[in-house]
């Protein structure tokens, strides 16, 4: 694969660069904020990304970098993938290969910007496995960022799926599931009300795990700030 500047990048040119990037340092930070470390070297996002530019878009690369297993090889692997070229099928098989939240929230990030996305996230809702499931909440949370022109009922039909999944106590569960209520919320004042009303009623639940999704999503749902930025408060 030729990169931007006229380098013809393999998978060895590419391990190589990521091997002398990394450091102990950055894998001991890693691992304190649950990252899988077995198989990573400790390069940060801001190596990763400049990097991924350098080398430029490669479905190709991708899927070879994806094969190795390293952890940093696969987060460049989702980077030098466009959306375009996350088919929902491959981002189904990358799926079944990830353990760490970083990777699920990388993959979800492109997945989002296709516009058929949403139809995955009630079969990834129904997966009990921790970070597919994960994704289901991620999806919903970054297509209300990304997915600008799919209407509000879309996302107002994910707000049972996240009622649903508010009592999952698995700390990568619970996060994602009031990141998705909070970003539905935050993304037009039609919605506003109805994700601020799911909050309440969750806040009021008797589980310990639903308060605390409803309690995380009704601290910045009910803020001044978001009501202004969506209009809801006289300026």
């Amino acid at each position: 694969m030729k990169g931007r500047e006229g380098k013809h990048w393999t998978v060895d040119d590419v391990l190589a660069e990521l091997r002398s990037s990394g450091s102990d340092t950055n894998r001991a930070g890693m691992a304190r904020f649950g990252i899988e470390i077995d198989q990573a070297f400790g390069v940060p996002m801001s190596v990763l990304r400049p990097l991924a530019r350098e080398i430029g878009r490669s479905p190709e690369l991708a899927r070879e970098l994806w094969a190795t297993g390293f952890h940093e090889a696969r987060l460049l692997a989702i980077l030098l993938t466009p959306a375009k070229a996350m088919t929902s099928e491959q981002a189904l098989t990358w799926l079944e290969d990830i353990g760490s939240w970083d990777l699920c929230d990388q993959l979800t990030n492109i997945l989002a910007r296709r516009a058929d996305s949403n139809a995955l996230v009630p079969k990834l809702a129904l997966d009990e496995r921790e970070f597919v499931k994960r994704a289901a909440f991620a999806l919903i949370a970054w297509r209300a960022v990304h997915a600008k022109k799919a209407p509000d009922a879309e996302f107002l039909e994910d707000l049972e799926l996240i009622r649903k999944a508010s009592s999952d106590g698995r700390n990568f569960v619970w996060k994602a599931v009031h990141w998705a209520l909070r970003q539905i919320g935050k993304r037009s004042a039609q919605l506003h009300g109805p994700a601020l009303a799911l909050a309440l009623e969750l806040q009021a639940s008797d589980d310990r795990i639903t308060r605390r999704v409803g309690k995380e999503a009704v601290k910045e749902l009910d803020s001044e700030k978001v009501r202004r930025r969506l209009g809801l408060l006289s300026r």
